[in-house]
């Protein structure tokens, strides 16, 4: 991810001055901007204005009479009328002092470099060697356009669902994090064109400056892009027989309803649509004014539209249902007594304990790890390591999202097909949504810049994309030893987030890393339920029953569908090398036949499960499941291994698997959300639980794909796919806004150390 680095363009241009208050501890714009300033008034610059366009957040402290500036990880205390500043806990000589005139605060024009390029911040670091998983460069995108047009295989209306890394062989990048030496091919992007409704795969060699792959895949249907958001809206706006259909609902303007894209998803000719056309179904709401058009659905509604034609091509009508009208605003608006809180500040006065080198490797205590955004899955976290008392040792090789799927349950026209695969049909990465410091993570997080291909294949910058912090998550341990001093450590952890918003719904996905050398994965969803409209104003009426058949109830005339929200992960575990294998231990209770009062004991069975079918699995909490190497031992003889936990808690009822009949289509096409726990032998192509081209796909042709050879995993490269979700039973409180719902993984050292990892914690 690209940080921002142009301080001179920052600083160039001055926004409006802005008044200390000290009074109040707030800032009150003035009418004019005005600089005052010993030498004149281009040598000084209102503080705020300035250090906001940088992207510093500026407080004051009344109490102490300081001000407060922090980016990323810079903390800066600075007192009015001083030259002396305070930088990560470090003094340093400011060019001038902050100089206040009719209680405005200036600063020198040279104030920003010399805060953000002092050298005492170490958090960003330039890298000697660029990593050879570090995404593409905006140049680099622009290039593989450039390629493509100059091999003569360009066309006018190609639009791109995918330029990304093509990524070197896995033993040359390891090679390379542990020797420094380059992989042997030359950069390389990958790409995937629609072609109208063909879908087109290619590679490009960055270096030779030509295309090196080139292939049509015959059968597949490609992504749904941006664009096509914008095809739908005028489809159904030019429909004269989606106008008749609104009339009937009392809708004369048809500028006031809000389409959404939804896929089709398949069943065998079921539902009377082309198998070979690239469609779009059609559902929407009615914008009413109040910024929350959900709340407003047009039921039993939906539109098809063609694509290629871009045209509506039938209508399905099931009956007019009144349109809810009541006023739902999801940001509090309509709230007459608002709650206010005291600052809570989380800061890092002296900086921040990670260093991020090339804007991707991070190196924090012990870990080490690269990340990069992937326009379809989102974060790829690579080259996980763990330095164990000098010896880097091999964790994982890749971590992120595979894919997720959130399927509904109503069989009613406008819902039997709802069933989305947000990563691999929408491609969340494209999606990823710009966090704020302070709401979306905290303020002492640091935020950084994505870039990526649009549909256009023209480079895309995500500002915000992905936050790194450091939290305080309780003690890591403690022991209270009787007359004697107590005995305890501060858990820290640090946090990589990322959130995609799909539609109504605001995923935020957390990869979590403890100093013990536990990995968590944490998944939350937020954002605004998709409801259906329904004649039943409460749980009394007569329809209530009949309305409430596959929801609830959560508002007057309004029905919270019953779904699911499931993910799966794609770890590519290499534990102290890349011969691994799954192990299951078993707690059982055992007659005692050691003499003695006892009847029974308590003990353990252990086996290797040895291809990838048996690996397929629910998971049960009780059973132990670990990915071991069992060609390397602890000091004491057991296998070093690394445990898989699917569900470590949440705050929504578990998703035990499906909730299908097995002769559901949905079910047999992503029968991924089945099991909680897959492990194939590696693969580079295999990348995505439900295949690279899901959206109207008729068969698995991801993980069920995938394991139907039946490889061996034994001592071999695996891959571990976990799958966790919630199943999404509507409630009140969760409406016209969602509070966070969380469901929890991990993936803990089983063994792997040969005592408490954290032993080495100052107090």
């Amino acid at each position: 991810m690209p940080i921002k680095k142009s301080i001179a363009a920052k600083t160039a241009a001055l926004g409006t001055a802005v008044t200390i208050a000290f009074g109040s501890g707030s800032f009150v714009p003035l009418a004019h901007p005005v600089a005052y300033a010993h030498g004149g008034s281009e040598d000084f610059v209102p503080l705020r204005a300035t250090l906001e366009q940088f992207g510093a957040a500026v407080k004051w402290d009344a109490f102490s009479g300081t001000i407060t500036i922090t980016k990323n990880g810079t903390t800066v205390k600075v007192k009015p009328n001083s030259a002396d500043a305070l930088l990560n806990g470090k003094s340093i000589q400011l060019e001038g002092p902050v100089i206040m005139k009719n209680g405005q605060a200036y600063v020198s024009h040279h104030f920003v470099n010399d805060i953000f390029q002092s050298g005492l911040d170490q958090t960003f670091q330039v890298e000697s060697q660029p990593h050879p998983l570090n995404p593409l460069t905006q140049d680099e995108i622009t290039e593989t356009v450039s390629i493509i047009k100059a091999a003569g295989k360009y066309e006018d209306n190609f639009r791109f669902t995918e330029i990304s890394l093509k990524t070197p062989p896995k033993s040359e990048v390891w090679n390379f994090v542990y020797t420094g030496q380059e992989p042997t091919a030359n950069r390389s992007a990958q790409f995937v064109i629609l072609n109208g409704k063909q879908v087109i795969e290619g590679e490009a060699d960055l270096v030779a400056k030509k295309v090196t792959g080139w292939h049509v895949v015959e059968g597949a249907h490609g992504m749904v892009l941006l664009d096509d958001f914008a095809t739908v809206q005028s489809a159904i706006e030019a429909s004269p027989e989606y106008a008749e259909a609104l009339k009937k609902r009392g809708i004369s303007d048809v500028k006031q309803v809000v389409s959404t894209p939804l896929t089709v998803g398949y069943f065998d000719g079921k539902d009377e649509l082309k198998q070979d056309l690239r469609l779009l179904k059609v559902v929407a709401y009615l914008n009413t004014g109040d910024g929350n058009y959900w709340a407003h659905p047009i039921e039993n509604l939906v539109a098809v539209v063609d694509l290629e034609q871009k045209k509506v091509i039938k209508i399905e009508d099931d009956g007019v249902v009144p349109i809810p009208m009541a006023p739902r605003p999801f940001d509090g608006s309509d709230q007459p007594n608002k709650v206010s809180s005291k600052p809570l500040e989380i800061s890092e006065p002296e900086g921040t304990n990670y260093t991020i080198t090339g804007g991707h490797t991070i190196h924090w205590q012990n870990w080490d790890l690269h990340v990069r955004l992937d326009s379809r899955v989102g974060p790829v976290l690579s080259t996980v390591t763990y330095n164990d008392h000098g010896t880097k040792r091999k964790i994982m090789y890749e971590g992120s999202l595979g894919g997720m799927i959130v399927p509904y349950g109503d069989p009613d026209v406008g819902w039997y097909f709802k069933a989305y695969l947000d990563s691999g049909e929408y491609g969340m990465g494209t999606l990823t949504s710009p966090m704020q410091r302070g709401t979306d993570v905290p303020d002492n997080a640091v935020l950084m810049d994505a870039t990526i291909a649009d549909y256009t294949g023209a480079p895309m910058t995500i500002p915000n994309a992905i936050a790194v912090f450091e939290q305080y998550s309780g003690p890591e341990y403690k022991h209270q030893e009787m007359g004697q001093d107590n005995v305890s450590r501060e858990r820290r952890e640090l946090v990589i987030r990322w959130i995609s918003t799909v539609g109504n719904y605001d995923y935020i996905f957390d990869w979590i890393f403890d100093q013990n050398g536990t990995i968590k994965i944490n998944a939350g969803a937020t954002g605004i339920e998709a409801v259906k409209g329904v004649v039943s104003s409460t749980m009394h009426d007569d329809t209530a029953a009949d309305d409430t058949k596959y929801g609830t109830l959560i508002d007057h005339n309004i029905v919270g569908t019953t779904h699911q929200h499931i993910y799966n992960f794609r770890l590519d575990m290499d534990v102290d090398g890349e011969q691994n294998s799954l192990m299951e231990i078993n707690p059982i209770v055992a007659d005692n036949t050691e003499g003695g009062p006892r009847t029974s004991v308590m003990t353990t069975e252990q086996k290797i499960v040895t291809n990838e079918k048996d690996a397929a699995q629910k998971f049960d909490p009780s059973t132990i499941r670990l990915l071991a190497n069992t060609n390397k031992e602890n000091k004491v003889g057991n296998p070093v291994s690394y445990q898989i936990i699917p569900y470590a808690g949440g705050t929504h009822p578990i998703a035990k698997g499906a909730n299908f009949a097995e002769d559901e289509w949905l079910f047999n096409r992503v029968n991924f959300m089945d099991k909680q726990l897959w492990v194939t032998r590696y693969d580079p192509n295999e990348r995505y639980p439900e295949g690279k081209y899901p959206n109207r796909s008729d068969k698995d042709t991801g993980l069920g794909q995938f394991t139907s050879n039946n490889d061996s995993i034994v001592n071999t490269d695996d891959v571990v796919w976990m799958t966790t979700g919630t199943t999404h039973v509507a409630r009140a409180e969760e409406w016209p806004i969602m509070p966070t719902e969380w469901v929890y993984t991990m993936l803990k050292p089983w063994n792997f150390f040969d005592q408490t990892p954290t032993l080495d914690l100052e107090p």
